[in-house]
């Protein structure tokens, strides 16, 4: 396994993935070579990451989504994704557990990133999920949370907070775990991008 020739993956990253994904190691290996096919510069750049969106979603508008999905994994703000950060990106936001899911969305929802969600930051993500629906689907929404002003405040709500208040990642996950009804509400995982970014898998 233990290669040194260009394009193969380093037995560190490997090993690491290994560890911290459900991902075999033939899985990563033949991964990381389409990853490389597809990005022979080994990083994905936003507006790379972007248009993955925007093949899956024609007839919607998933560029705010998809730049704070981007913003929450490029985890050393570098405004590109490498192997590593992609691979535990996908790794977080579909096969990972349920606590780990919600340490992801915390870091989505906090958009400036000072380690506590605001009203106005869910508000921000809420009204990026939305440009994300379509409109069929949308008519189909609860009267109670069918626009992002509805669904801040019901999300806001579940959490007992005041306007001006700020949910911490503990406060964010214990209350999230309490009740299906906040994750439900702070999701979404549309089977589409799953399915693309899945594509490059072997």
């Amino acid at each position: 396994m233990g290669n040194s020739r260009s394009g193969a993956l380093s037995k560190e990253i490997l090993e690491e993935l290994r560890l911290n994904t459900k991902f075999t190691e033939e899985e990563l290996c033949a991964w990381y070579q389409s990853f490389l096919k597809d990005c022979p510069s080994g990083r994905i750049t936003r507006q790379e990451f972007q248009s993955i969106y925007a093949k899956c979603f024609p007839e919607a508008d998933p560029k705010a989504y998809a730049q704070h999905v981007f913003r929450s994994f490029d985890a050393n703000s570098d405004g590109t994704l490498d192997f590593k950060e992609y691979v535990i990106a996908l790794h977080m936001t579909s096969a990972g557990k349920t606590s780990q899911k919600l340490e992801w969305a915390f870091s989505l929802y906090d958009v400036d990133g000072n380690g506590a969600i605001s009203k106005n930051e869910v508000l921000e993500i809420v009204v990026a999920i939305f440009k994300m629906i379509s409109p069929e689907d949308a008519k189909n929404l609860p009267e109670d949370e069918n626009t992002p002003e509805k669904r801040t405040e019901k999300i806001w709500g579940f959490f007992g907070k005041k306007d001006d208040d700020k949910l911490t990642e503990e406060e964010f996950i214990e209350g999230t775990l309490a009740n299906k009804e906040i994750l439900r509400l702070i999701q979404f995982e549309p089977q589409k991008v799953k399915e693309k970014l899945k594509e490059k898998k072997p």
